[in-house]
């Protein structure tokens, strides 16, 4: 550790789009023991995992290459660790690029790729017997494409033991990223639930990024956040006793506040009294939130009992072919042509299509209902989907939509057209003693 009375922790992604800047400012100015990337969520890992099947070196994140090229000078000036799940579908893959990075830039580093979340063997052998959680379902009844266990801190601890200085995963549980580096460097007890707890707070306070210091919080009326364009992401300086002070680099826009650690405390927290993590059951009803300066929130309590017998397990599989049209009408009876359009559209598609959605973007596309007291919409935005079982099927949503330049009604204008293969998402449960996550070593 390079301080003895706390260890601060930056996260730099909270999703895998996120923007680079945040994760540089903390980098090279945030003083940080650790920078966090979390980078994946269910289906992200899922398209992963196709673009595995398309090309056996790829699955890793779109940006990983980016953000390493930009990150990794920091790292090394300032000897700050790095722990990332952008190995996604691929964290093998995923490291050997970060080595040949590394190799290019003329930098001396180690680093250790966890796997062994990668459970579509095992799931595929279990379908005709095991069921989903969300419907019932027997998991044969899916086209499966992709299965992924949450594990745990168990092995990203492990992989800090051996001394590199980046950790690169797969799919782990998102306050586990950063629960390990606080085992790892207090010598926490695993078996101390309490511990085990506190630092599943911190971590979920963390993980995604720009939420607790603003960004999602922000409505630009009754919650008013400075300087969004230049939004800094947080850090987290954590005490042995497992509290911890939430804030942001100094000059960074947004706010850490006691209303943006609310609202990421409660984030995604079905039961506070059990949210289950790899690691712990933790319990989320005892924490205390206290500002205790600008941009400065002290957090402390929290408590936990044992880890769950079992993992989640996060499933992609092929669910439908979705086709999709839009065209725009403006002007003079705008939404009585684009009424015309979708009721033309409506009686050449019916037959074909079991589901049609068709939408008016811009006055009813959203929620399904109009206000009295609107004006007549000057402009419309026309837009029909539906499902298919095949891509050439799918393409007829979009063909009939060009289609309506000519064939009417009067005044339609950039019409597009899209075909994507959707992949669905469902989850089971695994008993954990059946995975073995390893870690795997490469130098530059």
């Amino acid at each position: 550790m390079k301080r003895k009375d706390f260890l601060r922790i930056g996260c730099g992604a909270g999703f895998s789009g996120d923007r680079i800047e945040p994760a540089v400012i903390l980098a090279e100015i945030g003083e940080l023991d650790y920078l966090v990337l979390e980078c994946l969520a269910e289906r992200t890992i899922a398209l992963a995992q196709k673009r595995k099947l398309l090309d056996a070196t790829k699955g890793y994140d779109p940006l990983l290459e980016k953000r390493i090229t930009t990150l990794l000078p920091h790292l090394v000036k300032n000897n700050t660790r790095f722990i990332t799940n952008m190995g996604a579908a691929n964290p093998i893959a995923a490291a050997q690029k970060i080595i040949e990075i590394a190799k290019e830039q003329n930098i001396k580093i180690k680093v250790a790729a966890v796997t062994g979340d990668d459970v579509l063997a095992t799931i595929q052998q279990q379908a005709a017997s095991t069921k989903e959680t969300e419907n019932g379902k027997l998991l044969s009844e899916y086209n499966i494409v992709s299965a992924n266990a949450y594990i745990g801190a168990d092995t990203i601890i492990e992989a800090l033991q051996t001394n590199a200085q980046i950790i690169i995963t797969g799919r782990v549980a998102d306050p586990s990223l950063f629960l390990s580096a606080m085992i790892y460097e207090f010598e926490w007890n695993t078996n101390d639930f309490d511990l085990m707890g506190k630092g599943t707070v911190i971590g979920h306070l963390l993980e995604c990024a720009g939420q607790v210091t603003g960004g999602y919080f922000a409505d630009g009326v009754h919650k008013k956040v400075d300087d969004l364009d230049k939004l800094g992401h947080p850090f987290a300086d954590v005490f042995a006793d497992g509290s911890a002070i939430i804030s942001k680099v100094e000059g960074t826009g947004g706010v850490v506040n006691l209303q943006t650690t609310k609202e990421q405390l409660l984030y995604e927290v079905m039961n506070p009294h059990e949210y289950f993590t790899p690691d712990v059951i933790a319990d989320f009803t005892t924490v205390h939130l206290k500002e205790i300066e600008k941009n400065k929130v002290q957090v402390s309590g929290g408590s936990g009992k044992q880890k769950p017998h079992t993992y989640k397990v996060s499933i992609g599989y092929k669910a439908f072919y979705l086709g999709e049209g839009e065209i725009s009408y403006a002007g003079f009876a705008t939404y009585e042509r684009a009424q015309l359009a979708a009721d033309i559209l409506q009686k050449r598609l019916q037959d074909k299509f079991k589901d049609i959605r068709i939408d008016f973007i811009g006055m009813q596309s959203l929620h399904k209902t109009t206000f009295d007291h609107n004006p007549v919409p000057y402009e419309i935005r026309l837009r029909i989907a539906a499902k298919a079982s095949t891509a050439e099927e799918a393409a007829m949503i979009g063909e009939e939509v060009e289609a309506l330049y000519t064939n009417g009604p009067a005044g339609g204008g950039g019409a597009r057209k899209y075909v994507n293969e959707v992949i669905g998402i469902v989850s089971t449960l695994i008993d954990r003693n059946s995975i073995f996550p390893q870690v795997n070593i490469f130098e530059s």
